[in-house]
Parts: structure tokens; sequence; C-alpha cells
């Protein structure tokens, strides 16, 4: 699959005003966001971008704040080797050593999670993968019942394996990103991990002790009905992807209207990693 680049230079004090033109571009089918010093990149399946449609969404903000935009097709070959090429290894709370194949192996950490990106969101570097990683490595996940949804390279899931849970459900709707989340289970040997394509549909019809969700706001809100429905009582459920200032407030929200208690957050600019548990 290839993908459209735009790289977006913002001329703003305010950092909100970059958050407003992503959480804009993610309702018109933008799955990754990469930032920059003067803005972001922002990426999208070539099949999926819609010119007219962009500049619409746009319209709003041009009164707002002065920005620019520049876009590039990226084949599919290429994306691969941008991944490899900037592909660091990372350290989770000191805990846990995230790296590629092409990486050495480092068996002094109590954890290690072995990923090969490709096209699929996930590698620990993203402010919400990382924060999610924070919150489970503060948990004991030993025999609990984990479900782990958007899971794009299966990383959340493979660390849960690690961490000793009993049964791992991996899911997303994105081909690619399953695809991933199966090659990476094999290169942990973590085969427990249950990966699935689909959305909230394919949640199987049990009881979760831990479900993580890093998606988007939209998408959150749309699923979290589900995952009440399945979180076992006092359960915990921890969702990313999302902002501080325009988005956490209806998140929790919708929450507690499902019996779902707000426990608190982290951030990372501005991004969030939010923890509540099920009444």
């Amino acid at each position: 699959m290839d993908y459209r680049e735009l790289t977006f230079n913002i001329v703003s004090n305010e950092e909100f005003h970059r958050d407003l033109l992503i959480n804009t571009l993610s309702e018109i089918g933008f799955d990754t966001f990469e930032e920059t010093d003067l803005g972001f990149k922002a990426y999208i399946p070539t099949s999926q971008y819609s010119k007219i449609k962009l500049e619409l969404r746009l319209v709003d903000f041009e009164e707002m704040f002065d920005f620019s935009y520049t876009e590039i097709d990226i084949p599919y070959k290429n994306w691969n080797d941008e991944w490899e090429s900037n592909f660091e290894p990372i350290v989770v709370t000191d805990q846990c050593y995230v790296r590629a194949t092409f990486h050495p192996a480092r068996p002094d950490f109590k954890y290690e999670v072995v990923v090969d990106p490709k096209m699929a969101f996930g590698t620990g570097h993203h402010q919400t993968t990382s924060m999610m990683m924070q919150w489970m490595l503060s948990e004991k996940l030993h025999n609990k019942a984990v479900l782990d949804m958007g899971c794009g390279t299966g990383i959340l899931a493979i660390l849960a394996a690690k961490m000793d849970a009993s049964e791992i459900t991996a899911i997303d709707y994105d081909p690619q990103c399953f695809e991933s989340a199966m090659e990476n289970k094999k290169l942990n040997n973590t085969n427990q991990v249950l990966v699935l394509c689909g959305s909230k549909e394919v949640i199987p019809e049990k009881k979760f002790d831990i479900i993580l969700a890093n998606i988007n706001r939209n998408i959150l809100l749309d699923q979290l009905d589900r995952y009440a429905e399945v979180l076992e009582t006092e359960g915990l459920l921890f969702l990313s992807g999302f902002y501080e200032e325009t988005d956490l407030a209806m998140i929790t929200g919708k929450a507690q209207s499902l019996r779902l208690k707000y426990l608190g957050h982290k951030t990372e600019k501005n991004w969030v990693a939010a923890k509540f548990s099920k009444l």
C-alpha cells in the first residue's frame, strides 16, 4: 500500500493549534503522525486521500493561525526503508528494552520486545505507546486476561505475554497491522497471543481483567460501551491516542457514564494515557 505524506509547518506559539490540526486529520483517515521542529508529518493511505476533503477541513483554521503544507507520495518499499533507517532501540522505565531484529539483544533487561514495525503503528517511540507500556509495567499481569485493541505491531500484547498474562487477545482492523502483529508474536515466541483482524465486533464473548486501547478519540468513544461490557468488575482499562486539552474530559465523561471510574492519567507533549477501573 502506498502512502501520502503531508508535512505541515505551523506558525503559532500555541501547541494546541498543532493538536487541533492532527485531530482533524485523524477524522478524515490520516493514521500516523510524526512531530517535526516546525510542525508535524501526517500519513494516509493514498487510496483514502482526498484533496478536496482535506481543503474543506483546513478552511476552519485559516483565520486562527498561519500554516502551510507540502505533500509527497511514499511507495510501500520506501516507507519500510524509512522505518528501518530511523528505528532505534528504546528503554521503558529501565525494565523493558524494545528493539528491531537488526539490533543486538539485551538479556540484561527484565523484558525484551522485538518489533519490526513495517507499516504498523506501535514501536514504543511514540508518546502514547510509551505511556501505555509505563502503565503496564506498573501493574501485575500474572494470570490476567488481557485485550489489546488497535494493536498495531502487537507491542503491548507481546509485553503482556512477557509479563506472564495468561490469555492475550490483540485486535486491529488493518490487515497489514494484523500481519505485522502475527509476525512479531512469532519473533518474540509469544504464540499465546491471539491476533484477530477486525474491530469491536470481533471482541470475544468473554471477560478481560485488563483492556488496553491506544487508538484515537472518536474510535474510543464509539467502542467504550463494548469495553465496559467485557471488562471484569474491578478490572482495569487503559486508554491512549488522544489529547489532554481537547479530548480528556470527553473521554472521562463517557467512561463515567458506563461505570468506569477515572483513576488518573499520564501526559507527554499533550498526549494522554488514562487509567480507569470498572465499578
